[in-house]
This record gives C-alpha cells, sequence and structure tokens, in this order.
C-alpha cells in the first residue's frame, strides 16, 4: 500500500496533469490576455468563490474534521481534463474551459499549498498534522505544474508526437483516474460507511450549489451563454485526483490512504451523476 501511495498516487497524477499539457497550445494561455473578462470572472469563481461556497456547506453540515478537511482540499483544486470534455458536451466555450484550465493548474503551486495549511489547521486544531507549506508547493510544482509544463512544450516543438501520445495519455488517465478512485474508498470504506449518508449530501450540495452559482454569476456579468456555461462548468467541477494526492501529501502513508481523501474519491464518482444530466440540459438550450 505504501508503494501504491508514495509512488503509484503522484505519478498517475503526473501522468493526467502530462496528458492536460499535450493538448494544451501556447494559445490558450495567450487568450487570458485576449478575453481578459471572462477569465477574470472564471478565475474568479474558482479560485475565491468555490472554496467559500465549500466552507459554508461543510459549516452548515456540521461535518467532522477529517471529511470538513476533505471538502476544502477539494474545493482548491482546479478542474482538470475532466471540465474540459463536460464543456465540450455542453456545447460550451471549450477554449476558455481550456484557458481557465491550464492557468489555474499552474497557479494552484502557490494557492493550494496555503489555502491546505490554513485548513488543515483551522479544522483538525491540535491534531493536525505537521504541513511544509514549502514542502507542499514543491511536490505540487512537481506533479502537476511541471508535467503540464512539459506537456505544452511537446505539443509546441514536437506537434507530431504530441499527436502520437494525446490519445493513449488520455486513456491511461482515464484508468489511473477509476484506480485511484477505487483504491481511496477501499482503504476508507469504514470511515464512508459511518459518514455516508452526510458526506454524501454534503457533496450533492456542494456539485449543485456550484454549477448553478457559477451560471448565476456569469449571467449577472452578462457573458454570452456559452461561456456561462463553461464558468459554471469550471466551477462546478474539480481534479477529484489532485484532491486525493493532496490528501496523502498532507498526512503521509503510515495508515494507508489518508482519510482526508475520502471526499475527493466519492465525488470522483457522484460528479457524473450529478454533472451529466445538466450537461444535458446545457447542451439543449
Amino acid at each position: 500500500m505504501d508503494l501504491l501511495i508514495n509512488v503509484g498516487l503522484p505519478v498517475s497524477l503526473a501522468i493526467i496533469m502530462l496528458s492536460l499539457g499535450v493538448g494544451l497550445h501556447v494559445s490558450d494561455f495567450k487568450r487570458v490576455f485576449s478575453r481578459g473578462y471572462p477569465f477574470a470572472i472564471g478565475a474568479l469563481s474558482q479560485v475565491v468563490l468555490l472554496p467559500i461556497v465549500a466552507f459554508i456547506i461543510v459549516k452548515l453540515f456540521a461535518l467532522p474534521p477529517e471529511i470538513a478537511v476533505g471538502f476544502m482540499l477539494l474545493s482548491f483544486c482546479p478542474g482538470g481534463v475532466t471540465s474540459n470534455i463536460l464543456s465540450k458536451l455542453a456545447r460550451a466555450d471549450v477554449a476558455l474551459s481550456v484557458s481557465l484550465t491550464a492557468v489555474i493548474s499552474l497557479l494552484s503551486m502557490i494557492t493550494v499549498p496555503v489555502l491546505a495549511a490554513w485548513t488543515i489547521t483551522h479544522f483538525m486544531g491540535e491534531d493536525a498534522p505537521d504541513v511544509s507549506i514549502t514542502g507542499l508547493a514543491i511536490a505540487m510544482f512537481l506533479i502537476t505544474t511541471l508535467p503540464v509544463a512539459i506537456g505544452v512544450t511537446l505539443r509546441h516543438f514536437a506537434a507530431g508526437f504530441a499527436e502520437r501520445i494525446d490519445a493513449p495519455l488520455s486513456k491511461a488517465a482515464t484508468v489511473l483516474f477509476v484506480l485511484i478512485v477505487m483504491a481511496a474508498v477501499a482503504g476508507n470504506w469504514q470511515l464512508l460507511i459511518d459518514n455516508l449518508g452526510i458526506m454524501g449530501a454534503g457533496l450533492v450540495t456542494l456539485n449543485v450549489a456550484l454549477l448553478a452559482i457559477g451560471l448565476g454569476i456569469a449571467r449577472a456579468a452578462r457573458l454570452s451563454w456559452t461561456e456561462s456555461k463553461t464558468i459554471s462548468i469550471e466551477t462546478g467541477i474539480q481534479n477529484s485526483t489532485l484532491g486525493i494526492t493532496l490528501a496523502a501529501l498532507i498526512t503521509g502513508t503510515d495508515s494507508g490512504f489518508s482519510p482526508l481523501a475520502l471526499p475527493a474519491a466519492v465525488y470522483g464518482i457522484m460528479m457524473y451523476v450529478v454533472a451529466l444530466p445538466y450537461i444535458a440540459w446545457l447542451r439543449g438550450r
């Protein structure tokens, strides 16, 4: 189990992030400047609004400390490849979705360690494990930022090679995602059984609230309908694999998969149940 967590989990996330990077172009980053207003709305929704909503829901449901931390860790994660795919299915603004995913994924190296350290201390108090912000930032760089940067570099300087490995990487990323979620759930099975009711209700509430709030804010900001759909999806869909990996980085491997990973693991399954009917509704409008 230690080998799976210490080696398999970070390597799997790195492959998933490499898959994301290979699908990106330099123009996806330049688009931030040419479409600054919708990007700013999306970025604020993800980086600021999302954790605030998660914090409110954690308090409303009075979740146990470890589950509460897991919720917050999940809320700090960007959308990842999943949000791009769902944006395409919803006939949303895929270019905006990709730009948001690219930039927020790179910024997560800075935002996530600081927010994670505060969250651990706030909810767990004296039981909180020691969290090194610098160490967590370095780990985030190595398993998220660096693979994305390598993928973008390959796409820019070796487009043919990037095209050839894009599909296999995407398939590998999907398989790894499923295995990680299953392992995290199995490793915390009793905790899942004990808290499934309240945790499931909290996760569904979080998912539905974020999708609705993201759409509402985008419409209030007078973005186009396709842009609004994208902001909704980017706000409501998180990279659960990163949430699971964060939990492992914070608590270590002494007791297998961290209980902090459970909300992200359950969310990795549940988000499709919530999001797909919503995506079908968006697609028809």
